[in-house]
């Protein structure tokens, strides 16, 4: 029985679809697929920490184990491992190394059974390392031209001493001051009261008569006008 033109027409075209299908799916798996060249590493610094950085921008996010070895003396020596899974934009795990400069780093992947290599190139440290804090520098010892003076203080500092009171300085009184005066030297005699006693009895004894006499004229004067 033979195949109509148009049935061998359709087939031809699916099997055409079929293929188009499995090499688009190919190319898809081969994209998605962990690969070396999606892994880069670098020695940096973390402030004055040594850093050796691998980053993994791998977008199928396929876990890859990283080792990274430090060449010694014609052998190797490893300086740590970790567990990554990367993406499209990439992620960097930090190893702590206090790398030297001009030293030479092997990095090893292992993502399943995609990738099990070392990085193109290996690595291999900046010519200049990370530098220390600079010391603070101490201030200066002073000169002994600036040192303070022990010399003992001139004259004229002593005559700036607090002068004493004045309770202090007078003399205490001579205990012949303290003694009573004589009678006759009152304070009556020194006001010169001696010299005016004889006017003012004088006074005294005149202003008694005037009155006595003013008494004797009432009394004589009362008695005429009784009679």
């Amino acid at each position: 029985m033979s195949i109509s033109r148009r049935t061998a027409r359709s087939v031809r075209i699916l099997g055409v679809a079929s293929a188009s299908a499995a090499l688009t799916l190919g190319l898809a798996g081969n994209a998605l697929a962990c690969n070396i060249s999606e892994f880069s590493a670098v020695a940096k610094c973390d402030g004055t920490k040594g850093v050796i950085s691998v980053t993994d921008k791998d977008p199928s996010g396929v876990k890859a184990k990283v080792s990274v070895f430090r060449s010694n003396d014609g052998g190797e020596k490893l300086v740590g491992e970790q567990e990554v899974e990367g993406t499209r934009e990439g992620v960097t795990i930090d190893f702590s190394e206090d790398w030297k400069p001009n030293t030479t780093y092997r990095v090893h992947v292992k993502a399943g059974n995609q990738v099990d290599e070392d990085i193109k190139g290996g690595l291999t440290t900046p010519s200049e390392g990370c530098e220390s804090p600079e010391e603070s520098t101490p201030p200066a010892s002073p000169s002994p031209s600036e040192k303070p003076s022990q010399e003992p203080s001139s004259p004229s500092d002593a005559s700036e001493a607090p002068k004493p009171s004045a309770a202090e300085s007078s003399p205490a009184a001579s205990t012949g001051d303290n003694a009573p005066s004589p009678a006759g030297d009152s304070n009556l005699a020194e006001t010169g009261s001696s010299s005016n006693t004889g006017a003012i009895a004088g006074i005294a004894a005149a202003l008694v008569a005037a009155g006595a006499g003013v008494m004797f004229a009432l009394r004589r004067r009362g008695a005429a006008n009784n009679r």
